[in-house]
């Protein structure tokens, strides 16, 4: 498999979730009341959720298909590059869920809320909040599975022939930045420090994709596996 094809899934899924999050509802995510009140007007939530379930599935396709085109000597890099493809899958796994949870239910329950009769209110509230914070239990461990992934490929690129050694190295930053968002989401919810981790994630992510592609399309000959 040439290199080409998933370095060019991978940067095409990252900028494609990077811009689909750009319009997603706003508001003070731990302030619940003020956050629901956003998500009930939202008009685009549906689509938007879609998108970003679309582009990390193009994102994850690339990472799994990452391990295939590299050329890596059999022993444990070539381990951890197999257990790094299918911590992708499993990490697709729980990206589906978690869109299941933000993208359905919890759009369904503040809109429940936002329209329920007073004398409703504070259960309908309850009921959303209880589904937030199931929304933080996935988002937590999808960010682990996903940091987990990036680590265990990183030391299989890390051994390649023909890629740069330190695009292993970010991935491997970006792979820890991803752990840290899963810490904190579970433990915090969607803080700024959490805002922080994302933002750093994005920008090592673009960092190593852009040079792998550069690589990818400067090599001439594509390897067969």
């Amino acid at each position: 498999m040439s290199l080409r094809l998933p370095a060019t899934l991978l940067l095409a899924g990252q900028l494609l979730f990077i811009l689909v999050t750009l319009l997603h509802t706003g508001g003070p995510a731990n302030d619940h009341p003020a956050v629901f009140a956003e998500y009930a007007g939202s008009r685009a939530w549906t689509a938007v959720h879609l998108g970003q379930f679309s582009a990390m599935a193009i994102l994850l396709a690339g990472l799994f298909a990452l391990f295939f085109a590299l050329d890596v000597p059999a022993g444990s890099a070539r381990w951890a590059g197999r257990f790094g493809a299918a911590s992708a899958v499993a990490t697709l796994s729980l990206y589906g869920i978690l869109q299941a949870v933000d993208g359905v239910a919890l759009k369904q329950a503040v809109n429940a809320w936002a329209g329920a009769p007073d004398a409703e209110k504070a259960a309908r509230f309850a009921s959303a909040e209880a589904i937030r914070w199931l929304e933080w239990g996935v988002r937590s461990y999808h960010d682990f599975a996903m940091g987990l992934a990036l680590l265990l490929l990183a030391a299989a690129v890390a051994r390649a022939v023909g890629v740069p050694r330190p695009i292993a190295y970010l991935m491997g930053l970006s792979g820890l930045t991803y752990l840290a968002q899963g810490w904190v989401g579970g433990d915090e919810g969607f803080t700024q420090t959490q805002t922080i981790f994302i933002v750093l994630a994005f920008v090592l992510s673009l960092a190593w994709m852009i040079w792998l592609i550069v690589v990818a399309w400067r090599t001439r000959d594509s390897r067969t596996v």
